[in-house]
């Protein structure tokens, strides 16, 4: 059994101890570490090389927003996921488009959250497709035709077939139900995955929803 290193952030140690006691018990998570801002979770990172950090946006000094940034960016990144009390928050949003792997809110079942932490160590973005929508829908505004364009002349770059491979990524297909919906094996749409983000330098499969979304891929598609 592969053993899921786990680190929490939160400035509240109430709720770094309710995370810590539903998560602890599990066979196949180990809590590494807690931090309470992300200047902390920084140094905690470096010191105990986790797997998955589940991180609060809201926080004193370095924010969970700031966070997530330094720690994507660097070379052998943990998944985050993103802790929120809101569905529709512009933090949120960004804190995906800066590569966050997806949130859950504060007061979702703890079993709900273990998933969650589960399929992001896994490689499995925890976002679904609507939620993601009413994330676009929120954020949207006099920005959204200059995003728009901007997304279209990245995904130029693609392939007549990737192209369909991010456009099933961003209606959240798995890689099996890619692979069942464009005749291709799951090693091929892996692959095709891995082409996708190294071409558009882009790290998961959620900034690759994003960008289809704001390209208005989705419309067209017509699911």
């Amino acid at each position: 059994m592969t053993v899921i290193r786990l680190v929490l952030v939160d400035d509240d140690p109430l709720v770094r101890a309710g995370l810590a006691l539903m998560m602890g018990g599990a066979e196949d998570v180990e809590i590494v570490g807690e931090a309470a801002d992300g200047a902390e979770a920084e140094e905690l990172v470096d010191r105990t090389r986790p797997d998955v950090v589940l991180m609060d946006i809201r926080m004193p000094n370095v924010d969970g927003l700031t966070a997530t940034e330094r720690l994507r960016a660097r070379k052998e990144a943990p998944q985050v996921v993103v802790l929120t009390t809101f569905h529709a928050d512009d933090q949120v949003l960004r804190a995906l488009r800066a590569g966050a792997a997806g949130f859950v809110l504060k007061d979702t079942p703890p079993a709900e959250i273990l998933d969650a932490v589960r399929r992001v160590a896994a490689g499995d973005p925890v976002l679904s497709p609507t939620v993601t929508r009413q994330l676009m829908e929120h954020a949207a505004g006099s920005s959204a035709d200059a995003r728009k364009s901007g997304a279209r002349s990245r995904i130029a770059v693609l392939n007549e077939r990737e192209r369909e491979v991010a456009v099933a990524v961003g209606r959240g297909g798995s890689n099996a139900d890619i692979a069942a919906e464009l005749f291709m094996s799951v090693a091929t749409v892996k692959t095709h995955v891995s082409r996708i983000l190294a071409k558009l330098d882009l790290n998961n499969r959620v900034q690759v929803a994003l960008l289809t979304y704001d390209a208005g891929l989705l419309e067209e598609d017509g699911h």
